[in-house]
């Protein structure tokens, strides 16, 4: 059951899908350049980027991407790419192996299921190698304008102290925010979420002083509190 902005009484559903719904208000006036932060020109390019960015800073993968994506323009390019090129240039990004498997495996699977271009469909995108539902809705969001919620670690940090959820499990928290939010807010609600997760509502010491969410979270005092003390911890992008 979820509870109310003072953390302690119960909360309809009625009464949470009025919070939830204000608070995205409040997130869509705070952050209102709020975007996908991987660098991208098609569908192709951002399935890549997404698989790079597994544990790894978006400023970090867009760092490495003008390079592979030079390299390997067509997903034909990737599928049969050499193996010890492609990990030398997304080392960095870390889980490298890992990483050029899941690329070069992905790219195969376009070339023989899906005649060489990235498929627009959910349940077909999360049978390529290296692709969940994350990266899925990722690049159905913002490659292929179909709505998708992005349930990172940010966006199940900051939803479960929303008092949205109780919820551990990425695809139970995607089915519950899907009930509160319209279907159209759905991909950028995620970046909002994103946004203010890197910028206040960081992991281990929130900004809650100066968060715009404050009445109406439950969580509110899990950081600073002062505006001086929390103003401190406000972060900006690109993220290192």
């Amino acid at each position: 059951m979820a509870t109310n902005a003072a953390g302690r009484k119960p909360e309809t559903q009625l009464a949470l899908v009025r919070r939830a719904r204000k608070m995205n208000r409040i997130l869509a006036e705070t952050y209102p350049d709020a975007h996908c932060e991987l660098d991208f020109r098609n569908p192709l390019e951002l399935l890549v980027a997404t698989i790079l960015s597994a544990q790894c800073t978006d400023k970090r993968v867009n760092m490495v991407t003008p390079i592979l994506f030079a390299k390997y323009p067509t997903v034909e390019d990737y599928a049969a790419a050499d193996r010890e090129e492609m990990e030398e240039i997304i080392r960095s990004t870390g889980f490298f192996r890992a990483k050029t498997n899941s690329i070069i495996g992905m790219a195969q699977a376009v070339c023989d299921r899906y005649g060489g271009e990235v498929p627009a469909k959910l349940k077909d995108l999360v049978t390529l190698p290296g692709v969940g539902r994350k990266t899925a809705n990722v690049v159905l969001g913002n490659a292929f304008d179909v709505p998708g919620l992005t349930v990172d670690t940010h966006f199940q940090r900051l939803v479960r102290r929303f008092g949205w959820t109780e919820e551990t499990d990425p695809v139970k928290i995607e089915h519950v925010v899907a009930e509160l939010l319209p279907k159209r807010e759905w991909t950028i609600f995620s970046h909002r979420v994103i946004w203010h997760g890197r910028r206040i509502c960081h992991a281990r010491r929130p900004a809650c002083g100066v968060c715009p969410l404050a009445a109406l979270c439950p969580s509110y005092g899990t950081g600073p509190t002062g505006q001086a003390e929390a103003q401190k911890l406000v972060r900006s992008g690109p993220f290192s």
